[in-house]
């Protein structure tokens, strides 16, 4: 497979990302709108699971790009990591040892890495938004190595995922 083909396949999969957190949240207005009947849109071990899942793809998918592909990651791309890394490793020892409590440890990085991935993508919608010192010359943060169906880029990819992991711990704790 190319890194064409990788890239493809990564953003599609972004895009499934967002329709399914998508479809959480409108799930669980509806649900929210109705009489409660003990159920919830989603198991919690099913989705902290999932989430668990969804982390550790993409921390293998970044590593692939950054040791195989031999995509430099830029000083931005490093935060997404930082937040995304651990996340997965939370998750698994959550999943594993059935801690209900585990939204606590994983939902702060998500904000943080969505937010990151937010101000990522923008860099590369905005290059002035970067200051001289933020990023280096040679892994500038504007470079979009991806630019998948017009729009979807490498910090797109991240920042869905984190989305999507989000809304499954936040409806986990619901539901726990």
């Amino acid at each position: 497979m190319s890194l064409s083909q990788v890239l493809r396949l990564f953003a599609a999969g972004a895009i499934g990302c967002n329709v399914a957190a998508l479809g959480l949240v409108v799930a669980a207005v509806r649900r929210r709108g109705r009489a409660s009947s003990g159920r919830g849109v989603v198991n919690a071990r099913t989705a902290v699971g999932v989430a668990a899942l969804l982390a550790t793809v993409a921390t293998v998918g970044s590593l692939y790009l950054s040791e195989v592909a031999h995509l430099e990651p830029c000083r931005w791309c490093w935060f997404q990591r930082i937040a995304m890394y651990p996340l997965a490793l939370v998750l698994i020892v959550g999943l594993l040892f059935r801690d209900r409590t585990v939204y606590r440890y994983g939902l702060p990085m998500c904000v943080a890495g969505a937010a990151m991935s937010t101000w990522h993508y923008l860099l590369q919608h905005f290059p002035d938004l970067e200051g001289a010192t933020t990023c280096s010359i040679t892994s500038p943060c504007t470079v979009r190595y991806a630019w998948e169906f017009g729009f979807v880029s490498i910090p797109y990819m991240a920042g869905s995922v984190f989305v999507l992991v989000g809304a499954l711990l936040i409806l986990s704790r619901r539901r726990s």
